[in-house]
């Protein structure tokens, strides 16, 4: 009975010491990790789809939480003295996992600028298009807050990429939940743009 309770609490020690560890290190690394995936997916999605602006969007991004999740937006200062944000969305049901986009929306007209695929888990060669086919995601610009972005098949305005379907229906869904969420969102966008 006694090695029983040894081992009990020896286990319970090490199941402690392990939990706070892990607990240590992802609190220790999440700054950084942030900061790796801002520069290396976010920044240049958000550099092919602004451009060169007057402004610098990472450093005057803010946050608006939506049904629980936190969004971030980047405002831009357009060229031609248009007002623009861009913020990231996930499609669900790639064929891979999810598929994130960012969109790029002028606040003035409220039509899209463009769009960057940023993450996904794609097959290379196919799905995995989505991030480097400039033609595929050309397809949402200048698309308004009203237009329908689905694929063509179901009765939108955007052409499937050849041999992945999944993949394109993936980036859809993101820039449905894109527009969907400019809508609600844009008088507190508003609000929060200097």
């Amino acid at each position: 009975m006694r090695e029983m309770m040894s081992m009990i609490i020896v286990l319970t020690v090490l199941t402690a010491v392990s939990g706070g560890l892990l607990a240590s290190v992802k609190s220790g690394t999440e700054d950084r990790i942030e900061q790796q995936i801002f520069k290396f997916q976010l920044a240049p999605a958000m550099n092919d789809i602004f451009g060169k602006v007057s402004n610098d969007p990472a450093k005057e991004k803010f946050e608006i939480e939506h049904e629980g999740i936190k969004y971030k937006f980047f405002p831009a200062k357009l060229e031609d003295g248009s007002k623009a944000v861009a913020f990231q969305t996930k499609g669900k049901g790639g064929y891979g996992g999810d598929v994130g986009l960012m969109v790029g929306i002028d606040l003035d007209s409220d039509q899209i600028v463009a769009a960057r695929v940023t993450t996904h888990s794609e097959t290379p060669g196919l799905g995995a298009r989505a991030k480097d086919d400039p033609e595929f995601v050309s397809q949402f610009e200048e698309k308004t807050m009203d237009a329908n972005l689905a694929l063509k098949g179901q009765g939108g305005s955007i052409d499937a990429m050849s041999g992945a379907t999944i993949t394109s229906q993936a980036v859809t869904l993101a820039a449905i939940q894109a527009q969907d969420l400019y809508k609600k969102l844009k008088p507190e966008i508003l609000k929060q743009i200097k």
